[in-house]
């Protein structure tokens, strides 16, 4: 089993209305990125990883992050991104090892995965052909319309709300970027599985592995790294 890892990490983060890429802001005195990164280098499973990075960060990236990575970053390979999320997906697909029987792809703007979650959906890639994690939703759900009144309450006990990493058969991944559906707006890579009319299987996540995505987001790493440490 050939397990190659794609990590998207070309976004600016407009949210956090810094004027650099966020996954170069510290967490717990390292880039957000690094925890990511030593996440999935450090798994005895994954062969490959590949960085989905801006052009222009790629020497910026091996001078600070890659160098923090120890002796694993050989498995690191930096792959330029694209205009867009799906697009950076597509180029790190392009780029993966020949050998790759599966795909793992995680936002690099995820650093408090953890082994646990990654092995379990390592785990189940030989039953399972497309998987992604999720959590259950914990908030009432209610459907507006554009006046902003309320239409609906959704039932939640079927609801769940998906995260990182999502995990493939790497022939079936790369054709769903293919396929006619890549130009819909694609809010994360299962769905265009779902496209297909194939399965996902949905493995259970973890609240703590939160995506960051504005600075309070980074104020709730810092206290969930901390915890773990004590």
């Amino acid at each position: 089993m050939y397990i190659t890892a794609i990590i998207p990490a070309a976004g600016m983060g407009s949210r956090m209305n810094m004027s650099k890429n966020k996954l170069y802001i510290n967490l717990d005195g390292k880039p957000v990125l690094y925890h990511t990164l030593k996440k999935f280098i450090n798994n005895s499973f994954i062969e490959q990883v590949l960085v989905v990075l801006q052009e222009g960060e790629i020497k910026h990236f091996q001078n600070s992050i890659l160098n923090l990575l120890g002796g694993k970053k050989n498995k690191i390979k930096t792959v330029v991104g694209g205009k867009t999320r799906k697009e950076s997906v597509f180029n790190g697909l392009k780029a993966a090892s020949d050998k790759a029987d599966y795909i793992i792809i995680h936002d690099g703007a995820r650093p408090l995965v953890t082994d646990k979650i990654i092995n379990n959906i390592i785990g189940s890639l030989e039953e399972e052909k497309a998987i992604t994690t999720g959590v259950k939703v914990k908030d009432t759900i209610k459907i507006k319309d554009h006046n902003n009144y309320v239409v609906k309450t959704v039932n939640r006990e079927n609801l769940v709300t998906i995260q990182t990493p999502q995990a493939f058969n790497y022939k079936l991944i790369k054709k769903a970027h293919q396929n006619k559906f890549f130009d819909k707006k694609i809010t994360d890579d299962a769905y265009l599985i779902e496209l297909m009319n194939k399965k996902v299987k949905i493995i259970e996540g973890s609240y703590e592995n939160i995506k960051i995505t504005t600075q309070i987001d980074l104020t709730i790493a810092e206290e969930i790294l901390k915890s773990r440490r004590e």
